[in-house]
């Protein structure tokens, strides 16, 4: 099998380069590659990229996440979310091969306590969102088999991240306040590329799996609490903080306004995902704890 993956260099795609290796031989390229181009605001360059290497599976691991930018790069975030995307699918379509993309809980309007069902209406509210949900649209118009996993609130020990923010300001601040009418579950990058991988075998060997996913760890938190469990177990751990775990002020939306409005309810209901592929995710707890076990031993 032959893959093709763009965005090597992200959270998702650096844990994409280690559990997609068993499968066959990859072609992984950023937005710098040098003989294959893996920049996605190059349309012609991607598009001839996928015709000469000729993949079996497409892997979409890149795209513009600069969510309060975005307000102000809308062209930008829609030529890489959207007409990037549209490109890959239709050499996707051309050629019969497999493209897997990932998505956000961000095409949702973000009310209501339920989580949401692939099947719910749509309704973004930046827009990120709406180039997001641009380029899940240009996928369905252009008819290739593809798998789409929507997700939420991603993290990896490599890079920054939420936790290491808070760690750091933990230890250098009295004081610290974060969200709390904001619900999701942080979602490990490692877990995604591992189902991603485990997705496309299946739907390889069982063609009717392709289709449209809710991809997140199992529960959910507010940021509040996703940073009280991360100095709960800093503390745990031995490691100095001025500012306790019980001691973060949990704070409403609008006393932290941002250029791009965010969902409060970022909830995703994975039910199809794990009868379709026959996996149960595991607690976003779970993916936390390591990941900070993995940060403290660096």
């Amino acid at each position: 099998m032959k893959l093709l993956l763009l965005g090597k260099d992200g959270q998702v795609g650096w844990e994409l380069q280690r559990s997609l290796a068993p499968l066959g031989e990859i072609l992984a390229l950023n937005s710098r590659s040098g003989s294959y181009c893996g920049d996605l605001a190059d349309l012609s360059g991607l598009a001839h990229t996928v015709q000469t290497w000729a993949p079996d599976v497409i892997v979409n691991a890149a795209a513009y996440t600069a969510v309060d930018k975005a307000e102000s790069e809308r062209e930008q975030a829609y030529r890489i979310n959207a007409e990037a995307v549209e490109v890959l699918a239709q050499s996707a379509s051309a050629s019969g091969a497999l493209l897997v993309h990932y998505s956000t809980d961000y095409v949702f309007p973000g009310n209501g306590v339920i989580p949401w069902q692939e099947t719910d209406e749509v309704g973004p509210l930046n827009v990120y969102g709406h180039s997001k949900l641009a380029g899940e649209q240009a996928i369905l118009v252009s008819g290739c088999a593809h798998l789409i996993f929507r997700t939420s609130w991603v993290y990896a020990a490599r890079g920054n991240n939420f936790a290491r923010t808070m760690l750091r300001l933990a230890t250098e601040r009295d004081s610290l306040g974060v969200i709390d009418d904001q619900f999701g579950a942080p979602t490990g990058a490692e877990l995604i590329a591992d189902v991603t991988a485990h997705a496309i075998v299946a739907t390889r060997h069982e063609p009717a799996l392709a289709g449209l996913y809710h991809l997140a760890a199992a529960g959910e938190t507010t940021w509040c609490g996703y940073a009280r469990f991360v100095l709960e177990q800093a503390a745990a751990a031995g490691m100095p903080l001025k500012v306790a775990a019980e001691a973060v002020t949990p704070l409403t939306t609008d006393a932290y306004p941002t250029p791009a409005r965010r969902p409060a309810n970022s909830r995703l209901d994975t039910h199809k995902f794990e009868s379709a592929f026959g996996l149960q995710l595991p607690g976003w707890q779970q993916g936390v704890a390591r990941m900070l076990t993995e940060i403290q031993g660096k």
